[in-house]
């Protein structure tokens, strides 16, 4: 044996089975030698986390994150399963030494008091910032307690202020990501976002909130790149999927969407913002109840563009407005006057899209009098009413090609 591969072996003894000490507290890391590679383990329980639903394992959750993001080793933070695990906001910053994994068994769940929010930043509950290397999984939960939360919404009751509410899991600045086999629930507002990460694998999740609960998105992707979403079911009060400015090379496939507002890309260009979104494929989906199937939405008043997206091999099963591009979005309860400027929509592809529509207008293509809808291609289309009887579709300032059968075939404006 050399003395680099007896050294090697030394200091992986120290590290296997080994005991730690971290703020005056004893903590076991176990593991085993893989080669040049440590996989090693450590347990939020040995930090205090109780997990009985009821005791605040905030500062466990945090001890614990900083010896995982600290070590020079790869290591796998566990979250045990059978126990439920009551936290408040907390931010589990990089960069890290080496590449780290949250292993989610048990439940998180949130705090149910607001109050846990004062001073704090009111839009985050649990914050993964500047972390790359980073796999989160488990076959766990994560429970946003969204209740306390939606009764204040001013869209439940328009008595009260229009204030934002926690995302509940939000990743930050995080390349080299991989989030599967979770199950997100009931958060405050948005479940899980994506924003300014870059080459993102997500795959295996269930996300669940009540089809009344407000602004709950399934999966926000925002400024993020090379970013693919697989084999998800999402089912909420608002869009299953949505992605907004800065967003490129996005993909997403095998999705079930039930009940929620469909999948969008936007919206984009509020308050006369500039919006670039490029390069998305929906590819494989199914879209049950839902108020829209597949949707780009602007404002008026907007910069920058939307371009080379396709949906194809969609479902559409009892879906309110099953193809929808919406330059004239207006999600306020004033008007919204007609602007000169727009995001422009180019190169949209539909292909493949079949099933019923719960409206008679099956494709509505409302685009911008200052700035048409450019490159529409609309190829083998086939939906009709859930009645049966034949649908039909609004145009509206859209150069418009067709392929194959389309059905409805005729554009009223």
């Amino acid at each position: 044996m050399s003395i680099s591969t007896s050294l090697l072996f030394i200091a992986s003894l120290l590290v296997i089975k080994s005991v730690k000490c971290h703020q005056g507290r004893l903590f076991r890391i176990s593991g085993s030698l893989t080669g040049v590679r440590q996989s090693t383990e450590i347990n939020v329980k040995d930090f205090g986390a109780r997990g009985d639903a009821i005791s605040d394992d905030t500062k466990a959750f945090s001890e614990a994150w900083k010896v995982a993001c600290a070590s020079p080793v790869p290591l796998t933070m566990l979250v045990p399963e059978g126990k439920t695990y009551r936290l408040k906001p907390i931010i589990f910053s990089g960069p890290c030494k080496s590449s780290v994994t949250v292993a989610i068994k048990g439940m998180i769940q949130a705090s149910e008091r607001i109050s846990d929010w004062n001073g704090l930043d009111r839009k985050l509950w649990l914050l993964f910032d500047k972390v790359d290397g980073l796999t989160v999984l488990g076959g766990g939960s994560i429970d946003g307690s969204g209740q306390v939360w939606w009764k204040l919404s001013c869209k439940v009751d328009s008595n009260q202020p229009c204030k934002g509410a926690p995302t509940a899991t939000t990743f930050r600045s995080c390349n080299r990501l991989n989030v599967s086999n979770l199950k997100f629930r009931n958060s405050q507002q948005m479940h899980v976002t994506f924003t300014k990460c870059a080459g993102v694998r997500i795959a295996g999740l269930t996300i669940s909130a009540p089809d009344e609960s407000p602004n709950t998105d399934g999966i926000h992707v925002s400024g993020s790149t090379d970013v693919k979403i697989s084999d998800s079911v999402i089912r909420t009060g608002d869009d299953c999927i949505s992605i907004v400015s800065g967003s490129r090379f996005i993909t997403a496939s095998n999705i079930v969407c039930s009940p929620g507002h469909g999948i969008s890309i936007g919206s984009l260009g509020a308050n006369g913002s500039e919006a670039i979104v490029s390069d998305v494929l929906v590819d494989k989906a199914r879209l049950e109840g839902t108020t829209n199937g597949v949707r780009i939405k602007t404002w008026q008043g907007g910069r920058g563009y939307a371009r080379n997206i396709i949906f194809r091999n969609i479902i559409m099963d009892n879906v309110k407005n099953p193809i929808i591009i919406d330059q004239n979005y207006c999600d306020s309860t004033k008007p919204c006057g007609e602007q000169k400027s727009a995001v422009a929509v180019s190169g949209v592809t539909f292909q493949n899209i079949k099933g019923t529509s719960a409206t008679a207008v099956a494709m509505d293509l409302d685009c911008s009098n200052s700035v048409p809808c450019q490159g529409i291609t609309l190829n083998d289309i086939n939906l009709v009413t859930k009645s049966g009887v034949a649908a039909k579709s609004f145009c509206r300032n859209v150069n418009l090609s067709k392929y194959g059968t389309v059905l409805p075939s005729t554009c009223t404006s």
